[in-house]
């Protein structure tokens, strides 16, 4: 896999230069989106192969996200805006024991196989690491997602202080129920207003839906 190289936005020529300096410079804004994805063919496509939802679906999120340019934005050093060319995946791991969670991170591959492979081998290999940083080394290029599975949700919300530069969304999933028929799951996503609308975040989850949707073609 080749290492993801981060190109500078022309802020000349930037088309959402107006907003992105609003929500910066006057008006510092996140936001939450949530909506139920129907998991009935990835479900019926992991039942077949015999392989485990956790990994699965956490590929379809970073598939998603790496579709979106809005989604891998960051800025450097100096301050200046740019995207990556892709995120890896930074998720957590919860410890039956002491029902505490760590994160870890695994590098993303467009083959889902390989992805798989080496997640399940990170899940492995940290599940008895605690604390909050299970994994070192963690990429700059990176994008949080974490599982709730115990409670199937209608709606999340956080108040995350962070600086005004973390541009990178927060994704949250919780637990998958059915219902008529099919099999849903709700996903929420935390936003920084500065670099994407309703548009950018409403695309991004109808992405994600057309990934599991078509799990079929890369399972």
């Amino acid at each position: 896999m080749k290492t993801a190289e981060f190109h500078f936005v022309d802020m000349d020529h930037y088309e959402r230069r107006e907003h992105f300096e609003y929500y910066t410079k006057l008006v510092r804004t996140n936001y939450n989106l949530t909506a139920n994805i129907d998991l009935t063919a990835l479900h019926k496509r992991i039942k077949e192969k015999e392989i485990r939802f956790y990994p699965t679906f956490i590929f379809a999120i970073i598939k998603g996200i790496n579709q979106n340019k809005e989604f891998r934005m960051q800025v450097d050093q100096s301050g200046r805006l740019g995207y990556w060319d892709f995120l890896h995946p930074s998720y957590t791991i919860f410890h039956e024991d002491d029902h505490t969670f760590s994160d870890i991170w695994t590098e993303f591959n467009p083959k889902f196989t390989v992805f798989y492979k080496n997640a399940l081998e990170d899940i492995v290999r940290y599940k008895e690491v605690k604390g909050v940083k299970a994994k070192p080394n963690k990429l700059q290029n990176f994008c949080p997602i974490s599982g709730v599975p115990w409670l199937h949700f209608s709606n999340y919300s956080c108040d995350t202080f962070s600086e005004p530069h973390m541009y990178f969304p927060v994704i949250s999933f919780g637990k998958y129920i059915e219902k008529e028929g099919k099999i849903e799951i709700p996903l929420s996503i935390f936003v920084n207003h500065a670099v994407a609308d309703g548009y950018h975040s409403c695309k991004l989850l109808n992405d994600i839906q057309n990934i599991v949707q078509k799990a079929e073609e890369w399972i």
